[in-house]
């Protein structure tokens, strides 16, 4: 039997009511959002000493002259964040566009003072895209801290690499231990992304240009086990867009084997990046996205991130491909647990009636049997299979999943503004953001044109991650 958990006043992090921070009608509950402003990019994905490290384009008051500048936030479990004072202001070279961040863990730099590791975040200056760098090139500057990421200096002979292209960007620099040089991609016009190599993360030499159709801007470079074998391995190349290219490197030229390919299908998701600097002894690639332009009427914040996803790499049919699930800390807000099991869900009938929330993580396993269609209303809005089209559909998206051995497995985040939804162990995502209904909190689970079976129906109630435990 479903029911509603019964819960009482929450207090926000920081010790204040919840109902006054961060429990606006729109703010998303479990996702990254500025406390105030606008936000787009995450940028400098980075975890040093227990820290995982979220900064991102960022405009704190609405109609600020002058552009992007770099927001931060850190978090000790990728789900309760804290926003810190903003890290990179911008300059005369221009606003604060996006880049990465790094631990120089063997003081390549020479910039490292104290027991910390430097840390290096390397962006892109905007040039003439504010007042005060008027005429100035695009080009990519250096910042570092020496205090675990609280305090930040601007180096002293930024740029570090200057204009290639008109609007070059978004370098993602990482370190490649055969040659013991940095590797960074730059996106630099069009469909075309360049590769550099330094010693030293001040000085960078061209190594070539990559095409990749159907990609442009906010490069990601990484490599990744097949099957999760250490000794099978694969490099992958990512755009703005999600799409990701398939490939072998050496230190000196990136090989496409295959793609792109696209793993998420939704029509927020945006300027994907994942975390550098993961212990080895976790050893997950983990990615966020921006949930671009989604709509937040008459809030005081504006944008969100997406929930943080674990990225694994698995071979089927066509080829290696990845896959994205949510990262297994979305545990730290369950609540109340609603469960069913080898149920057969017939037309008309509903598993989940009675239950009514904002904040949930649903998993389902179906048979579809004689159903041609399968699927979920949750505060209105469909999260539909198609048995005929083998398409996943939800807010107006649709994914091509086909069912194994007519059987269907669905993962599903809902928060205040957005449905993440994943296919079959994350081999298809569909990340969309929506403005409810207030009034609508109902959810429901349904087949059409015959029964199918619901082998197991889980129906976490979440807890926000504002609150205090």
């Amino acid at each position: 039997m479903f029911g509603v958990l019964a819960t009482g006043p929450l207090q926000a992090a920081f010790g204040e009511p919840v109902e006054k921070l961060y429990n606006e009608t729109l703010r998303p509950q479990f996702h990254f959002t500025a406390k105030k402003g606008w936000l787009n990019d995450p940028n400098g994905l980075v975890f040093y000493k227990g820290d995982y490290h979220l900064f991102f384009q960022h405009i704190p008051v609405p109609g600020t002259v002058g552009g992007q500048i770099w927001g931060h936030a850190v978090s000790r479990d990728l789900v309760h964040w804290e926003q810190l004072a903003n890290a990179i202001d911008r300059d005369r070279h221009g606003p604060i566009w996006s880049g990465s961040a790094v631990v120089d863990w063997q003081n390549t730099a020479g910039l490292a003072k104290g027991s910390d590791k430097t840390l290096i975040a390397i962006y892109t200056c905007a040039g003439g895209q504010s007042p005060e760098s008027k005429g100035e090139p695009f080009t990519q500057c250096l910042a570092y801290s020496n205090d675990r990421g609280r305090s930040w200096t601007k180096y002293e002979n930024n740029p570090v690499l200057q204009q290639i292209t008109s609007e070059n960007r978004d370098p993602k620099v990482i370190w490649y231990e055969p040659t013991h040089k940095w590797i960074l991609v730059l996106y630099k016009t069009g469909h075309t992304f360049g590769l550099f190599s330094s010693p030293d993360l001040k000085t960078w030499s061209p190594l070539h240009d990559l095409e990749i159709p159907d990609g442009a801007e906010c490069p990601d470079i990484f490599e990744m086990p097949l099957n999760g074998k250490a000794s099978d391995r694969r490099w992958i190349i990512t755009s703005a867009n999600g799409r990701y290219t398939i490939g072998q490197f050496d230190g000196a030229k990136f090989t496409k084997e295959s793609g792109p390919h696209r793993v998420d299908w939704g029509k927020n998701f945006y300027a994907v990046q994942t975390f550098s600097d993961i212990p080895k002894n976790d050893g997950r690639r983990i990615q966020i996205a921006w949930m671009a332009w989604a709509k937040y009427p008459n809030m005081p914040f504006d944008q969100q991130m997406s929930f943080p996803c674990e990225l694994t790499l698995h071979s089927f049919p066509e080829g290696p491909r990845i896959c994205r699930q949510p990262v297994k800390e979305i545990a730290l807000l369950h609540c109340a647990k609603h469960s069913s099991k080898n149920q057969v869900l017939r037309p008309g009938d509903n598993l989940l009636a009675g239950l009514n929330g904002e904040l949930f993580d649903i998993q389902a396993e179906i048979d579809l049997d004689q159903a041609a269609e399968i699927g979920f209303k949750l505060r209105g809005e469909d999260v539909r299979y198609s048995v005929v089209e083998q398409k996943l559909s939800c807010l107006g998206q649709s994914a091509p999943i086909n069912s194994v051995a007519n059987h269907l497995k669905l993962r599903i985040l809902l928060d205040r503004t957005s449905l993440e939804v994943f296919a079959n162990d994350g081999r298809a995502s569909l990340s969309s953001c929506f403005v409810p209904d207030p009034s609508n909190r109902s959810l429901a689970i349904y087949a059409r044109a015959g029964p199918c079976r619901v082998r197991s129906l889980s129906v976490w109630e979440l807890r926000s991650a504002w609150a205090k435990n």
